[in-house]
């Protein structure tokens, strides 16, 4: 098992850059596409992500540290470290007794719910099948039981494959990603409970007739409400709240700071939708080519790719609600914490809240403030979650051999939170790992493990008769066409759900 583990870490190592353009290419020769089509199409979308993953860089670069700045500005004490989505993966890649087994029956399992008609995902996206060994490590490392952990990660895959098809639809539709589907569960497990959530601010009178996208903002301000600029706008906002005290001592520093922090997001919010243009230049075909095969020999069938959801991060809706829940984040800790509802410390992974407030903004067609709403709700499930984990991530860090930061007596991160299946599945064998939080916490986490499977209940239910997020589209769309091109600059083009797309730079 060792030398499939050793090919799984080559293959790992290797990078989406590089990983991804080869899987695509021999999914392009299997489904019959000319070798030339085939060949662009994986260079394309190789070069797409490098484009996307220089521009997250250049976000985390530097709102990590204007992140880092308003925590010690807030001075907030809290014992468990954000220490970020990285050392989530590295400590579930360390859990090496599971990792082959999960990657092998992980993919033959994928296979199987596809031949059996129980999904239409195929998952390509195989960096993050470390979010289903995330769930084995853990249960692993409380039981023991290799195959109790080895069937919940199965488990958990079976949840996100289910999630990602019966999600596709409004991601194909509003995103204007033809036959695309999001299997990446820190993002999608939260696609039933932003469902629920944006249903119930339906029935709220006042609050349900409020709206505000970049789209009207723009037409309402001109130039002031266009994507480009509200990233300024947050950008200084954010750079101020984290470099103000030093406009006494060091203004002109302070200032340069302030400043690059706001023009840099605000060239996220620019730069960020067209590198999706690129990748969406190559994912086309290749969706075209499946699709068409699919067709011709399986009538009736219809078949889904796979992706991070870092390809829809970059709509401004979401980057909107992000910035905006930088701030909103910190607050959150602090409250909850007096309650006796968090320990963690929000710092690294504050740069990756686009990724975690997707599916706030999504059911609702982009709109901000529902987003932040729900987002809010997202957020204080994420800091519990993340602290009701600490106990066994610590455990699962030493095992592999990550050094704990000074000063931190545990170590967690909001990615670890945002894991709502592995938490829910997870629950019941940690009891008395998180003992020591407390009735209160434990009585806490338990709500949100049943208010978690409500949502689930409640949205595979409406799921049985209608296809969410289009079926109830006319309630959230404010113009009679809609495409994405309105929040992004980039001309991608929506004709329904599986419908074509269009893309390039606008």
């Amino acid at each position: 098992m060792s030398a499939v583990m050793a090919v799984i870490n080559y293959i790992l190592n290797l990078g989406p850059s590089v990983m991804m353009p080869i899987i695509i290419f021999i999914l392009c020769m299997i489904f019959r596409m000319p070798l030339g089509r085939s060949l662009r199409a994986a260079i394309t979308i190789g070069v797409g992500f490098i484009a996307i993953n220089l521009v997250i860089g250049l976000l985390v670069n530097t709102l990590g540290p204007a992140a880092q700045a308003m925590v010690n500005n807030l001075g907030i004490h809290l014992d468990v470290i954000d220490v970020g989505w990285p050392v989530a993966a590295a400590i579930s890649f360390g859990t090496v007794s599971v990792v082959p087994w999960v990657f092998i029956l992980g993919i033959l399992l994928n296979l199987l719910l596809i031949v059996v008609r129980f999904v239409k995902t195929l998952d390509i996206d195989m960096w993050n099948y470390w979010h289903f060994i995330f769930t084995a490590a853990f249960v692993y490392v409380i039981t023991g039981n290799f195959f109790i952990a080895l069937a919940l990660a199965l488990l958990t895959e079976l949840f996100i494959l289910k999630l990602a098809d019966l999600s596709a639809p409004i991601v194909q539709d509003y995103y204007g990603l033809p036959g695309i589907s999001l299997p990446h569960s820190s993002t999608v497990d939260w696609s039933p409970v932003g469902w629920v959530l944006n249903k119930l601010l339906d029935r709220i009178p006042g609050l349900n007739k409020l709206h505000a996208d970049t789209g009207t903002i723009q037409e309402r301000f001109g130039i002031v409400g266009e994507p480009m600029i509200i990233g300024l706008v947050l950008g200084l906002l954010i750079g101020l709240l984290a470099y103000f005290p030093g406009l006494s001592s060091d203004f002109g520093g302070s200032f340069a700071k302030i400043l690059t922090t706001g023009i840099t997001l605000g060239a996220v919010m620019l730069v960020l939708p067209r590198m999706v243009a690129i990748l969406m230049e190559g994912l086309v075909p290749l969706s075209e080519g499946a699709q068409t095969f699919i067709s011709q020999r399986f009538p009736g069938r219809e078949l889904y790719i796979g992706l991070d959801a870092a390809i829809v991060i970059g709509f401004a809706n979401n980057m909107t609600v992000a910035l905006l829940m930088v701030p909103i984040t910190l607050i959150l800790a602090i409250v909850l914490s007096f309650l006796g509802l968090n320990h963690v410390l929000p710092f690294t992974d504050l740069a990756v809240l686009p990724f975690l407030v997707i599916w706030a903004t999504t059911w609702s067609r982009g709109n901000v403030i529902r987003g932040v709403i729900i987002a809010t709700i997202f957020m204080a499930g994420i800091l519990s979650v993340g602290t009701f984990l600490a106990p066994m991530t610590v455990v699962l860090a030493k095992g592999a051999h990550f050094a704990i930061p000074k000063g931190a007596i545990s170590i967690s991160s909001l990615d670890s939170g945002a894991h709502l299946i592995s938490f829910a599945l997870v629950f019941f064998f940690s009891l008395q790992q998180v003992g020591s939080y407390g009735p209160v916490f434990l009585i806490w986490s338990a709500l949100w493990v049943a208010f978690t499977v409500a949502c689930y209940i409640a949205y595979f239910l409406y799921c049985r008769s209608h296809v969410p997020g289009i079926d109830d589209k006319a309630l959230y769309v404010r113009e009679e066409v809609e495409t994405p091109e309105n929040e992004t600059g980039v001309g991608i083009e929506a004709e329904g759900a599986g419908g074509q797309a269009i893309a390039g730079q606008g």
